[in-house]
């Protein structure tokens, strides 16, 4: 469980990968969204809250349902793609620590603690979908994400009568590299960005 992944494994999870804007057409199983999951979700959250809440837009329905919210110089690689995450948080995931976290009664630290509660649905969610943008070029798949919509729209099309709400999209497919992959963009030096204490 220690040992160094290879190079290969590290430029096809961070080094080579890339934020794709277009897809081949190739089509992503219902089984492929499947393993993404079941990777993504032993990613690690606040007392294994597990607020994510994902759905993956693939019918033509379901494309044009999310259209009319999505901003227009994302609408139409969002509807390329063969693929949409829509990264949603539970703000009623407290419900779930009984079943998540059963040695602990976590859910009573947030019980009746609005700010707690919206602020680690947000946080924990965003990193499980980190997670999943991770499981999925560890699946040799390729990933857009993306804020730039309506996430009222998005809320009351995908999730209306929940706690969910949008967070970001991630289109996934097997990125194009002949069509709209800009170059590379620089990245902060470690001594910009860290420092040892």
């Amino acid at each position: 469980m220690h040992e160094l992944l290879s190079d290969t494994a590290l430029d096809q999870l961070f080094r080579q990968a890339r934020t794709f804007n277009a897809f081949l057409p190739k089509e992503v199983s219902d089984e492929q969204l499947r393993q993404l999951y079941e990777l993504a979700k032993f990613g690690p959250t606040s007392a294994n809250s597990s607020p994510m809440r994902v759905v993956f837009v693939k019918s033509p329905e379901a494309k044009a349902k999310l259209s009319p919210f999505m901003s227009d110089g994302n609408r139409a690689k969002t509807l390329a793609a063969p693929v949409t995450a829509i990264v949603g948080s539970d703000h009623a995931f407290h419900e779930r620590l009984p079943q998540l976290f059963p040695h602990a009664d976590a859910k009573s630290w947030f019980e009746g603690n609005q700010p707690l509660i919206d602020t680690t649905a947000f946080r924990n969610a965003t990193l499980q979908g980190a997670y999943l943008i991770m499981a999925a070029r560890a699946l040799g798949l390729d990933c857009g994400p993306m804020s730039g919509f309506d996430n009222a729209g998005v809320d009351a099309a995908f999730f209306a009568g929940t706690a969910v709400k949008s967070n970001f999209l991630i289109n996934i497919g097997y990125g194009d590299a002949s069509r709209d992959l800009f170059p590379r963009s620089p990245r902060l030096p470690f001594d910009d960005a860290c420092r040892i204490a």
